[in-house]
């Protein structure tokens, strides 16, 4: 990894990310036959905490190839998935028509800092961000007024992320190589998908490092109250090579004997039912 100061950030994510999802959509990780069949991708905490969506309103941002968003539809909401990448959104598309949710889900092409503009300022119940999503953007203060900005009256920001803890770890999931506050973007060259072998013929993305307060704090200056904030000691991806399955859980945790740290975290920030002049 290199400092990408001089990068064009959306260009390279983007046709890294087209690449991406064809990869994806034939590997075992996303698994689509299991989807089709019905599996629900949804992370059994998020399901708590967020509670009945039957007839709400959701948007997904950075949605890649719509699981999730799918499967909050089939959990009874309405939902609109927005991502960059039109290889992925074709594939979401389908999902949708196999699965007969075409009357309930809708995609959206576009960058996610220009939201609002490309659903025409709609609010939303739910904005919602699953795994992996905030290390893709440079800027945590805009992402969080545009998310700020799809909010409905009595609505919330809800995210299911990668605790940035673990982007300090080592390819061996336990030693620290990097600094925590270390905000610089960096150039990554992959070979390979991190959810399959083939080689990518657009190896290069830049992400960027977020600290825990920095996302906390962004949010809280959109304009949204931070109701929780829950830090899961599992993952339900392998993410790190020193994690094991726990087939009755379902999930990625430790190996025996190795310390507890959090894997992921969920957090939600609510919108007051009265707006400020500002919102």
């Amino acid at each position: 990894m290199t400092p990408g100061d001089s990068v064009d950030w959306l260009r390279v994510n983007r046709a890294n990310w087209d690449e991406r999802a064809v990869v994806h959509a034939s590997g075992e990780l996303y698994d689509l036959a299991g989807f089709r069949a019905g599996r629900s991708t949804l992370r059994p905490f998020e399901l708590a905490e967020i509670g009945d969506v039957t007839g709400r309103s959701l948007v997904h941002l950075q949605c890649h190839l719509g699981q999730d968003t799918l499967s909050w539809a089939r959990q009874g909401a309405e939902v609109t998935g927005l991502d960059f990448s039109a290889q992925a959104l074709g594939i979401a598309r389908g999902l949708a028509a196999e699965a007969g949710l075409e009357d309930r889900a809708r995609f959206v092409e576009a960058d996610v800092y220009e939201a609002g503009k490309v659903l025409d300022e709609r609010r939303f119940d739910i904005v919602y961000t699953g795994p992996g999503a905030l290390v893709w953007l440079p800027d945590l203060d805009r992402w969080a007024a545009v998310a700020a900005s799809l909010v409905a009256d009595g609505g919330f920001v809800y995210l299911a992320e990668y605790h940035p803890l673990t982007g300090m770890l080592g390819v061996d999931g336990r030693t620290l190589e990097r600094d925590y506050f270390d905000r610089r973007p960096m150039v990554v060259d992959e070979g390979s998908g991190y959810a399959g072998r083939a080689a990518l013929e657009n190896r290069l993305s830049v992400q960027w490092h977020h600290t825990l307060g920095e996302i906390v704090t962004a949010l809280a200056g959109a304009g949204l109250r931070i109701e929780f904030l829950h830090e899961h000691p599992a993952a339900h991806g392998p993410g790190l090579p020193a994690l094991r399955r726990d087939a009755f859980a379902g999930c990625y945790t430790p190996l025996p004997g190795d310390p507890q740290i959090p894997l992921v975290y969920s957090l939600r920030a609510t919108r007051s039912s009265t707006r400020d002049a500002s919102g």
